[in-house]
């Protein structure tokens, strides 16, 4: 009888450890899917700053010599954080596939911290889902964070409606802790679905730009209301 017990307990142990470890599996792939859909769509943005012949090299203090954009339409339009190109003389698009074009900025609103580029990719654009994602609720950050390429980082809503931290004149923000560093600007912010509900903008520290996991993407609403006229051309 007791061997029967020890067999059976083991057994139950045995079905709760497989259960954990499909459970553990179907998290990851939630982000795998996500990743999937949402990087054809993102790519890596490197300007050219005044004075210099080539990408990655003079950029302002406090900015990153790459940034990150975002797909928007058939016609190539890009987003990406004005910062990020504002002062570029050119700038160069590199996708998902390590493919590269040339682009023009065609919009540029430092208010909102939001530029738009065209290039001749054929990439699909991404989807944008306009409706704010709940507090608590999973995102990743689809980004060129130190301009290693493009990568994926996951984490949570912080919280939501965010204005007034002091990046942008015109600021309505997500929070997230989802990782971001220098690169990561103009970034993809999604939900597990790969939808697009944010860009990234800023990080919040006071020692570094290296992320603490207090971060702040444009909502997928401001971004619309800043963009869509460029959108429905």
């Amino acid at each position: 009888m007791k061997y029967s017990i020890f067999y059976i307990n083991n057994k139950i142990i045995t079905i709760i450890f497989l259960l954990l470890i499909m459970i553990s599996k179907s998290a990851f792939s939630d982000f795998t899917k996500t990743w999937n859909i949402a990087s054809p769509s993102v790519v890596s943005v490197l300007p050219t700053w005044p004075g210099y012949e080539k990408p990655g090299f003079g950029a302002p203090a406090g900015t990153a010599p790459e940034g990150t954009g975002v797909i928007l339409s058939d016609q190539g339009l890009i987003v990406t954080a004005s910062h990020v190109v504002s002062r570029a003389t050119e700038v160069i698009i590199r996708d998902f596939k390590g493919n590269k074009y040339k682009s023009e900025i065609i919009f540029d609103d430092p208010g909102t911290d939001l530029a738009v580029i065209k290039t001749n990719i054929k990439n699909k654009k991404i989807i944008i889902n306009e409706i704010r994602p709940d507090v608590g609720s999973e995102i990743c950050l689809i980004s060129n964070s130190f301009g290693l390429d493009l990568n994926i980082t996951c984490g949570i809503v912080s919280a939501n409606r965010k204005s007034g931290i002091g990046f942008n004149p015109i600021e309505d923000f997500i929070q997230i802790d989802a990782s971001a560093n220098p690169g990561s600007s103009g970034g993809a912010v999604v939900n597990a679905k790969g939808e697009l509900v944010g860009i990234m903008s800023g990080i919040f520290t006071k020692e570094s730009d290296t992320n603490v996991g207090v971060n702040f993407a444009i909502s997928a609403e401001l971004l619309i209301k800043t963009v869509k006229h460029l959108i429905k051309q």
